[in-house]
């Protein structure tokens, strides 16, 4: 990961060579330390553009002018930012909607001269730029815990001299094989990574007036370019089994125009600038991701009133949705010469028709409540709940990045009990979850039914339910408080029916030693995804439910 020592540099070459280079990726919260980067970036040569989360299409390709093509009876275009090179700057990075990620990538890779600079402010470490985006910058500097101080800035270049240079700035021998083995040995899977970093050595070398880049700047590129690609630690090589000496008249390798640093100098370069925790098996074996736009989202709905816009849409009108007024005279715009033309009337009115009319469209999500009900009945009710509370708590943190809700229902002996009401505040869920009861009889059947209660009324107040139901699957309490496993199996198969008319998305996690049929009936009758998980821990638990949770998405 690139530091704030390393700034001045990274930043001195995207000026030099920002089309080759891409851009750069700023990971930083506002504070001093980001405005001194976002300052000197004001300072480089060359026009500059801040975008928006929501920039339409028109806006980067361009579109119709709408007062020029009514004026002039005739479809007039307007260029868009993707027709002349520019500075692209993009707030919020780590929010970006896949289509405009896409966009963006697709005018990177047109290679008329565009460089962006992703301005990354996630506070959570799955919260990344979208990696359509990352994969195309060179450059990732992580700030999170600089100093302004510490922030070098890019020293006083002449930059045209620099660029006169650049077009005549070898590479030494070797360097494509080097910097190639070399991710592969860091698990990085982009030929990308690759030929940024010889851009980047390119680069650098005609900032220092080199002819041929030398192995100071092909480490400092590679030191620049992948650490935060990486997905692992290279394992030391083992020493060939039969080496021989060279031969006392075989020249030797080096000099300026070869490439003779040792590549356990370079691993150990890179490896000193990895991200903390990239072993960390919490973390995951891979660079981190911008979280999908379905995960833990809610619901899409479509509507007519409010929401994000989305594109208007032809259609009759029905008196509900609105008529986008731009969208209309957009559509009616091109055939105005033909219809006034073809009219007996010489008076120059605006002609419409049915066809031109476009509606406004809008969508809105709902957030995601996720309830956990817990079987709490049997001797291994104490484990199973201290479980469900781990995985409680570790999927509360992740809510500030998936915009979760979190509820949990215990059953046992003859009654349920709501322990957590949905919330996504982690200080009151530890609080609320400080003490868990357990033991009795299994009421299955009231377990869902209280569930079902509380996704009634989610879906009631806008939130869309998710439920993870733990048991074993061995009911022994009926809906009426009798004993016998036979009529409470018949009853909990029942509401799980009933549930699952109801379309709510549910998984179900057998928790017994030995898991057996009882657990994959319900579930069945559920319609709920099934998984066996005797010896799940919090974090195996969590880590079960997150994977199916965008499978289980309404």
């Amino acid at each position: 990961m690139t530091r704030g020592a390393d700034t001045g540099r990274a930043l001195a070459a995207l000026a030099l060579d920002p089309a080759g280079l891409g851009g750069l990726v700023l990971r930083a919260r506002p504070g001093p330390a980001r405005d001194a980067v976002e300052a000197a970036l004001a300072r480089l040569p060359g026009p500059s553009r801040r975008l928006h989360p929501a920039t339409p299409d028109e806006a980067l390709f361009g579109g119709l002018d709408l007062t020029a093509s009514l004026g002039a009876g005739h479809a007039i275009r307007t260029t868009g930012l993707a027709a002349a090179p520019q500075r692209l700057i993009l707030p919020m990075a780590e929010r970006t909607p896949p289509g405009l990620a896409a966009r963006l990538a697709q005018i990177l890779d047109l290679g008329l001269g565009h460089c962006l600079i992703a301005l990354d402010e996630g506070a959570e470490p799955e919260e990344a730029a979208p990696p359509a985006l990352a994969d195309r910058l060179a450059f990732h500097i992580d700030l999170t815990e600089a100093r302004a101080e510490a922030v070098a800035l890019p020293a006083p270049v002449d930059l045209d001299a620099a660029r006169a240079r650049l077009a005549r700035t070898a590479l030494p021998d070797g360097a494509i094989a080097t910097l190639t083995v070399l991710a592969a040995r860091f698990g990085i899977d982009s030929l990308r990574a690759p030929h940024l970093a010889l851009r980047a050595a390119r680069a650098l070398a005609a900032l220092d007036g080199a002819k041929i880049a030398t192995d100071d700047h092909i480490r400092e590129a590679a030191e620049l370019v992948y650490p935060s690609r990486a997905t692992q630690t290279p394992a030391p090589e083992a020493p060939p089994e039969d080496s021989e000496a060279p031969e006392p008249d075989q020249p030797e390798t080096g000099g300026e125009d070869t490439a003779a640093l040792p590549e356990d100098i370079l691993v150990a370069a890179i490896a000193a600038r990895l991200p903390a925790g990239l072993l960390d098996p919490n973390r995951g074996n891979g660079p981190r991701r911008a979280p999908s736009p379905g995960s833990g989202a809610g619901t899409r709905q479509k509507g007519t009133r409010r929401g994000r816009p989305l594109p208007a849409r032809a259609g009759r009108p029905d008196g509900r949705a609105r008529i986008d007024a731009v969208a209309t005279l957009r559509a009616a715009a091109p055939w105005q010469a033909l219809r006034r033309a073809s009219s007996v009337d010489t008076v120059k009115h605006l002609h419409l028709r049915p066809d031109d009319l476009r509606f406004r469209r809008y969508e809105s999500r709902r957030d995601r409540l996720l309830i956990f009900a817990v079987d709490a009945s049997g001797s291994a009710a104490v484990a199973r709940l201290a479980e469900a509370k781990g995985a409680v708590e570790i999927l509360l943190a992740e809510a500030y990045a998936r915009r979760d809700q979190v509820a949990l229902i215990a059953f046992r002996g003859t009654g349920t009990e709501a322990l957590l009401p949905p919330t996504r505040a982690l200080v009151q869920a530890k609080r609320r979850l400080a003490a868990l009861p357990g033991g009795g009889g299994t009421p299955l059947a009231g377990g869902l039914l209280a569930a079902a209660e509380m996704a009634a009324q989610a879906r009631r107040h806008g939130l869309s339910p998710l439920l993870a139901l733990l048991t074993d699957g061995r009911a022994n309490l009926a809906l009426d408080g009798t004993a016998g496993r036979a009529m409470a199996m018949q009853d909990a198969r029942r509401i799980a029916r009933t549930l699952a008319a109801t379309a709510l998305p549910a998984l179900v996690i057998d928790t017994s030693a030995r898991p057996g049929p009882e657990a994959q009936d319900v579930a069945q009758a559920l319609g709920a995804r099934y998984l066996a998980l005797p010896r799940a821990d919090a974090r195996r638990l969590s880590a079960a439910i997150g994977a199916a949770r965008d499978d289980l998405a309404p």
